[in-house]
């Protein structure tokens, strides 16, 4: 009978170039010898495997775009090399998969074929920004992207006040060109004894990761368009 193959949960840069920095050199090792991936973004996969190796195979390499468009049936036949006893790679475009990115649902159909999954260390921002907040990291909730509407953001921001003032720290994140946005429903919808950790470029050389009471916050509010930010309340 033959030995099904692995998924390996590969970590990816939050941005920067200086990957040795964030990725064990074993985890670099595991990704060089995989010619199979399901990946968010094809062209983002390949610019990586370039990254930690000019010399990575791309045209001898699959790849299978995993998006939230992708329906299951396409997600079952990703796993076909795995199957067959190739070892397959997930990748999402920044950090790690499987967190605020579509490669759970991969994992979930894994487990359901009893295929193995393993996990790769590497840099999550979400879990950086909570450990540097000084915010409780023994209760939390990661709440991914909130509302884009100002109305419903705003409405959801007061949910997860209410229960950042209980003890529990509420993560939440938002993409660059709406970062700032973010900020500003922010500082005119949280109370003045709500703590707020803007965590922003993490790993990269701007990184900036900062905790203070939102009334400090409104006296320096900083710029944070076109940043990756991280956001932490409690």
């Amino acid at each position: 009978m033959k030995v099904a193959g692995k998924i390996y949960l590969i970590p990816v840069t939050l941005g920067g170039d200086d990957f040795k920095y964030v990725i064990p050199e074993k985890v670099l090792e595991i990704t060089r010898g995989l010619r199979f991936f399901v990946v968010e973004n094809i062209r983002s996969a390949r610019r990586f495997l370039k990254l930690i190796d000019k010399s990575f195979p791309i045209d001898e390499s699959a790849f299978f775009e995993l998006n939230e468009h992708t329906g299951e049936n396409d997600i079952t036949h990703f796993l076909d090399p795995a199957i067959n006893g190739y070892d397959i790679g997930l990748m999402s475009e920044a950090g790690l998969p499987g967190i605020a990115d579509p490669g759970a649902r991969l994992i979930a159909i894994a487990h359901r074929k009893k295929i193995r999954v393993t996990p790769l260390a590497g840099p999550s921002s979400i879990i950086m920004a909570l450990i540097s907040s000084g915010l409780n990291g023994q209760s939390f909730s990661f709440n991914g992207y909130l509302p884009v509407k100002p109305e419903e953001r705003a409405s959801r921001l007061r949910v997860l006040e209410k229960k950042a003032n209980e003890g529990y720290a509420q993560i939440f994140m938002e993409t660059p060109y709406r970062s700032q946005k973010m900020l500003d429903t922010i500082l005119s919808t949280c109370n003045n004894e709500t703590s707020l950790c803007i965590a922003s470029d993490i790993t990269l050389p701007t990184e900036s990761i900062r905790t203070m009471k939102i009334p400090e916050w409104r006296s320096e509010p900083p710029v944070l368009k076109d940043k990756l930010v991280v956001f932490v309340l409690q």
